[in-house]
């Protein structure tokens, strides 16, 4: 199965709101997103993510709760978020990481492209 794009799926909502209830969590140890701590340092985008998507076969896109089209948010209800799933040429959709796999990478951009490189080699 080929992959044409990739959605990288946070477990935060995106706007001032959205961003600022992520940061109450985050201090009060109640929310979580593996996928921003790969993504993220606390104060900006890491350098190390932006030169991985510029270095992707695919385009990767990366996208709040809110934002979801009805078919991502479909999929996301059955496997969770944070995640990261992908779109074949026929528009289907499949997961390919999962939120305990993005945590077990721990934030770390380089283990992050080494287990995606592995999943992306299945398709």
């Amino acid at each position: 199965m080929v992959i044409r794009e990739l959605i990288g799926v946070y477990n935060a909502n995106g706007g001032l709101l959205g961003e600022a209830a992520y940061v109450w969590g985050r201090l009060r140890h109640t929310r979580h997103c593996a996928l921003c701590d790969i993504t993220h340092s606390p104060w900006r985008r890491k350098p190390a993510w932006d030169d991985l998507a510029a270095r992707l076969p695919v385009p990767f896109t990366l996208l709040h709760l809110n934002e979801l089209p009805a078919d991502v948010a479909t999929l996301i209800e059955e496997i969770g978020a944070p995640a990261v799933v992908g779109r074949t040429p026929d528009l289907a959709l499949v997961p390919v990481l999962t939120a305990d796999e993005l945590d077990e990478v721990a934030g770390d951009v380089p283990a992050f492209e080494r287990l995606l490189d592995a999943r992306l080699a299945d398709h």
